[in-house]
C-alpha cells in the first residue's frame, strides 16, 4: 500500500509485516525510557488483551499502567487480572500497576491514554434500539450511527471532553488512543474542542483486507491496497497483487456469483431474512444458508469498491438494505444483519466478560496470548523506539492545519486514512480525492456526524434533532415530523443520563 508522504530511511512496516512480527522479534529499535500508560474505562473488555500486547514489546523498559473506572468492582477486579498478568510475563520488576476511580490522581505524567469508556450503555441500549423500532428503524446494531449511535454520542461525548480538558491540564503531551464507539463522532468532537493528539482505532482495515485475500485467493502479503474514507465506510481503493486489479481479475465476477446464489437460496425459502432476535453470536449457530457479507458485495458491484465494515453493521449507514423486502434480502442473522442482534445480545456479552475476568483470576481461564494486531502496542512501539509504522486511523481531516487529507470529504470532518508513526508521534497522510461516488456515500453520513459530534459538544437538542434528519437510513423511512417525535422520546427514556441537554 503506498505511504503518500515522504520515504522513511528505515524499511515501513505494516500490516502484513506486523502480523509476523508479533510472533518474533518486534519492531527495529530500542526504547530509551520507562512509559507511563493510562486506561480510561479498564474495565473494559479491551483492557488485558492491549495490555498483554503492551507487556509483551520486546524491549520495554516498563513504567506505569494507571486503571481507571468508575465501576469499582470491575476496577478492583482487572487491577488484579494486570498485576498477574505482569507477573505472569516476569515483568513485576519493571512494571508498576495503580488503580483509581479518579483519573485526575494518575493523570500527571502519562504518555499514552487509551479510552475504552463505556456511558450507560447498559441502562440505555433497550432504549437506543426499542424505540426507533417503533418508527420502523431496524438496527442490527446501533451504536456508532443511526439513532442508537446518535444517542451513545450524546452520553458519551461530554465525559470524553470532560476527560480531555483534564488532559490538557495534567498531561498535554500525551497521544490519545480512542477505541470507544461512536468512532467518527467522538474524534470529530475531540478534534473540535480539545488541544490533545487524539487517533481513533479501530480494526475493520486490518480484518477486511485479510479477508479480501482470503476472498481473492492470494498471500496476503504479496497484496497491494490503499483505504481511505471514513470509519466503517472506507474503501479499498486500490487491490492488486503482482500488479494486476483484483477486482476486475476476478472479485467482481466472484461477488456476482455470490449475490446469485444467495438469491437463489432466499427462492428455495433456505434463507433467513426475517428481522427475529437471534440470541447467538450468528458463527456457531446451525444454519442453513452459505452465503454472507451480501451487502459489502453488493456496494463493490454498485459504487465500485469493497467496504471496510461488516455487511450488517454497514447497512445501517445506506438507505437500501433495511426498509424493503430486496434490500432485507441481503441480510442473515446475527452480525449479518439481524435486528436488534446488539441490543439482545450486548447485556450477555459484558455478563460473559465480567465471568471471563474472575476465571482468569481464578486460573481456570488462562492469560496466555500472543500478541495481536491491535494497533495500540504498535503504535506505542513505534513512537519510543523510533521505527517507522503504518496504520490506519481516525484524525481530523484538516489534521496539521497543511490540506485536506481526503480532497473531496469536508475539512473539519473525521476521515480514516494511513498514518505513519515515529518518533514523533502519528502523521496522517494526504490521500487526495476519493471516486466521487464513494466520495458522497460518505458524504451522507458526515453531515449526521458534524451535527451529532457538535450537538454533544453545545448540549443541544435542535441539533441533535437536525443529526437524525440526515442520518440515511432514518430520512429512508421517516418524515422530519416523526424523526423529531422519535428523537424527544428518546431524550425522555433517557433524561437521566443527559441532564444537561437544553
Amino acid at each position: 500500500m503506498a505511504i503518500r508522504s515522504s520515504k522513511p530511511s528505515r524499511k515501513l512496516s505494516g500490516h502484513a509485516s506486523h502480523t509476523q512480527d508479533s510472533a518474533t522479534q518486534g519492531l527495529p529499535g530500542v526504547f530509551l525510557r520507562p512509559i507511563k500508560l493510562t486506561m480510561l474505562g479498564a474495565g473494559s473488555g479491551f483492557t488485558p488483551r492491549l495490555l498483554n500486547d503492551v507487556l509483551r514489546i520486546p524491549g520495554n523498559q516498563g513504567g506505569v499502567i494507571a486503571l481507571v473506572d468508575i465501576d469499582l468492582s470491575r476496577l478492583r477486579t482487572m487491577h488484579k487480572l494486570i498485576v498477574k498478568l505482569v507477573a505472569k510475563l516476569g515483568q513485576e520488576k519493571k512494571w508498576k500497576v495503580v488503580a483509581s476511580p479518579d483519573r485526575t490522581q494518575v493523570l500527571a505524567g502519562t504518555d499514552y491514554i487509551v479510552n475504552c469508556i463505556e456511558v450507560s450503555g447498559r441502562e440505555c441500549v433497550r432504549h437506543d434500539n426499542d424505540i426507533p423500532l417503533k418508527y420502523g428503524i431496524d438496527q442490527c446494531i446501533g451504536d456508532t450511527i443511526g439513532p442508537g449511535g446518535l444517542f451513545k454520542s450524546l452520553r458519551t461525548i461530554p465525559v470524553f471532553l470532560a476527560a480531555l480538558r483534564d488532559c490538557e491540564r495534567l498531561c498535554p503531551q500525551a497521544i490519545v488512543l480512542n477505541y470507544t464507539n461512536p468512532m467518527a463522532m467522538m474524534c470529530t468532537a475531540a478534534g473540535r474542542a480539545s488541544s490533545m493528539s487524539v487517533v481513533g482505532l479501530c480494526h475493520s482495515v486490518q480484518g477486511t483486507s485479510h479477508l479480501l485475500a482470503k476472498y481473492a485467493g492470494v498471500p496476503y502479503e504479496e497484496m497491494d491496497w490503499e483505504c481511505a474514507g471514513i470509519n466503517h465506510l472506507a474503501w479499498f481503493t486500490k487491490l492488486e497483487h503482482k500488479g494486476v486489479d483484483l477486482y476486475s481479475d476476478r472479485l467482481r465476477k466472484k461477488f456476482a456469483a455470490d449475490l446469485a446464489a444467495a438469491e437463489a437460496e432466499r427462492a428455495a425459502g433456505i434463507t433467513s431474512t426475517d428481522s427475529a432476535d437471534v440470541k447467538d453470536w450468528g458463527e456457531s449457530k446451525p444454519r442453513a444458508y452459505q452465503q454472507v457479507d451480501l451487502v459489502r458485495k453488493d456496494m463493490c458491484l454498485h459504487f465500485g469498491a469493497f467496504i471496510t465494515e461488516s455487511s450488517g453493521h454497514l447497512s445501517e449507514y445506506l438507505p437500501y438494505y433495511r426498509k424493503s423486502e430486496a434490500g432485507r434480502a441481503l441480510l442473515r442473522q446475527g452480525y449479518e444483519g439481524g435486528s436488534r442482534f446488539y441490543a439482545t445480545n450486548w447485556p450477555d456479552w459484558r455478563k460473559q466478560a465480567d465471568a471471563r475476568r474472575l476465571a482468569m483470576l481464578k486460573g481456570t481461564e488462562p492469560i496466555d496470548w500472543a500478541r495481536s494486531w491491535e494497533y495500540a502496542s504498535w503504535i506505542i512501539e513505534a513512537r519510543e523506539k523510533d521505527s517507522p509504522f503504518r496504520i490506519h486511523g481516525n484524525v481530523m481531516n484538516n489534521h496539521g492545519g497543511a490540506g485536506q487529507l481526503i480532497t473531496n470529504l469536508a475539512a473539519d470532518a473525521c476521515v480514516e486514512v494511513a498514518c505513519l508513526i515515529d518518533g514523533n508521534g502519528v502523521h496522517p497522510t494526504r490521500h487526495g480525492a476519493l471516486p466521487r461516488q464513494m466520495a458522497n456515500v460518505c458524504t451522507t453520513n458526515l453531515g449526521m456526524f458534524d451535527l451529532g459530534a457538535q450537538s454533544a459538544i453545545e448540549l443541544s437538542k435542535e441539533a441533535d434533532i437536525h443529526a437524525l434528519m440526515l442520518d440515511p437510513l432514518t430520512a429512508a423511512v421517516c418524515t422530519p415530523a416523526q424523526i423529531k417525535a422519535m428523537t424527544l422520546e428518546l431524550f425522555e427514556a433517557e433524561k437521566a443520563y443527559l441532564p444537561d441537554y437544553r
